[in-house]
């Protein structure tokens, strides 16, 4: 069980309304449920070029959720990836890659049509969320040296 202070929304894993610590007030029931967390799952995030699809529509706005092993380890069997690992990220990019703009249907071939840009904004934002549980990152102001969070997800390039 997890103690310590709520984190915010932007965590993968957020708390209920009541924290998971509190003891069941005198005269409850003993087999009352346990407060429950919930881990979340899905994340939002806006491309800072844009996929261009077949008819010159720009789609920024996704969704990505978290990887499963079962995510990781199937391009490991596709034959691209076999013959150039560097494929690994796209076909896996299009497994996790819930949502984009108004595309009917996402997959590999929408990812690997991409700008470089927005490929790389989006391997970095698979490991934030997959690897650190947030897409928040540590910097410190240039000027006066006070260190503050920025977000890293949801933004284009450029914007605060």
């Amino acid at each position: 069980m997890r103690r310590g202070p709520v984190r915010p929304a932007t965590d993968a894993v957020a708390a209920t309304s009541a924290p998971a610590a509190v003891a069941a007030p005198a005269g409850a029931p003993v087999d009352a449920p346990p407060v429950r967390q919930q881990l979340r799952t899905e994340f939002a995030f806006e491309l800072p070029r844009g996929y261009v699809d077949d008819m010159g529509t720009v789609h920024r706005e996704g969704v990505m959720r978290l990887a499963t092993a079962r995510d990781e380890l199937v391009p490991l069997r596709d034959m691209r990836v076999q013959e150039n690992p560097a494929y690994l990220s796209v076909v896996l990019l299009g497994r996790v890659i819930t949502r984009l703009g108004t595309v009917a249907y996402m997959h590999d071939g929408v990812v690997e049509n991409m700008f470089a840009s927005d490929l790389a904004f989006l391997q970095d934002f698979y490991r934030q969320i997959n690897a650190e549980g947030h897409t928040r990152a540590g910097v410190s102001c240039p000027h006066c040296e006070q260190p503050f969070e920025v977000e890293l997800g949801g933004s284009r390039l450029g914007e605060s």
